[in-house]
């Protein structure tokens, strides 16, 4: 699933290539796609594009007065073509969920593998009336994101700190993958309750936080969009690297699996040498 630093990476790949550029055609052709109808994706064709701006994991695309804004979700993409078909796409047909075309040529491909379809398209007058941004918390690397700020979410939450750092609604952008790359960093096992750090611990995880994301940002800068997945893969150092050596002390990774996701976490760096229950294969056993 792309997470803040792609997402950003794609905000400044379409500031340079989309802003300024005239809307020729918007076809969507996933029937899943489009969440909105009023004002209808034909109302942004003619209109110059602006600059895109990234809510989390959401892109804002100004478009005249309207805003194109998309969730890629866990199987989405933006592909980026200098010259797109001739030959018109068919509705249905493969992972192609919209396209926009520019005039001059060229445009962009909204495309989702597999069978899920959650890739979401929003046209609207204004990004906050598309309820996942109207529901967003403070993006971590805003600079009002401070020490203070981050203890503030933290405090009273009974969740585990894998899923408050997750949850979009406390803060915006983080996902499964750079969850588990800030927790390996601050050495904090996946399961350790938010409410339980000490200053200390808080004042450790938060400078994770911020590093982690800020070091993946400026890899991904310049990166091309048909590269961005590699890139992100390359850089992380436990996530989906389960049976691998942890980069840094070398004990195996291990993985814990859940419904339809899973963590990885070093044992020894993190949960002080004891391997977390990975409770589907334990129902599995039984």
């Amino acid at each position: 699933m792309p997470e803040l630093p792609e997402v950003e990476a794609l905000r400044e790949f379409l500031d340079e290539h989309l802003a300024g550029r005239v809307v020729e055609r918007v076809l969507p052709l996933a029937v899943s796609v489009l969440k909105t109808y009023d004002p209808p994706p034909s109302a942004l064709e003619g209109q110059q594009a602006g600059a895109t701006a990234r809510h989390g994991k959401f892109l804002a695309i100004p478009i005249g007065e309207l805003h194109l804004v998309t969730h890629l979700a866990r199987a989405g993409w933006l592909r980026w073509q200098e010259a797109l078909p001739d030959k018109p796409p068919r509705p249905g047909k493969g992972p192609l969920a919209l396209r926009v075309a520019l005039a001059g040529g060229g445009g962009f491909d909204l495309t989702e593998a597999g069978t899920q379809k959650r890739l979401a398209v929003y046209v609207v007058r204004d990004p906050r009336e598309v309820p996942g941004i109207a529901r967003l918390g403070p993006d971590p690397l805003a600079d009002a994101f401070d020490r203070d700020t981050f203890a503030g979410l933290l405090a009273g939450e009974r969740r585990q700190i894998k899923g408050v750092l997750r949850d979009q609604s406390v803060i915006a952008g983080i996902g499964n993958a750079y969850s588990d790359e800030i927790l390996h960093a601050a050495k904090v096992s996946p399961f350790k309750l938010a409410a339980s750090f000490d200053e200390e611990q808080v004042t450790h995880l938060y400078e994770a936080v911020r590093r982690t994301l800020g070091e993946a940002v400026e890899r991904a800068h310049g990166v091309a969009a048909g590269n961005l997945k590699a890139e992100k893969k390359s850089g992380l150092r436990v996530h989906g690297r389960d049976g691998e050596p942890c980069p840094v002390c070398g004990d195996t990774i291990r993985s814990v699996s859940f419904a339809d996701s899973s963590l990885q976490y070093c044992p020894t760096c993190q949960t002080g040498g004891k391997p977390l229950a990975d409770r589907r294969l334990s129902r599995l056993l039984k």
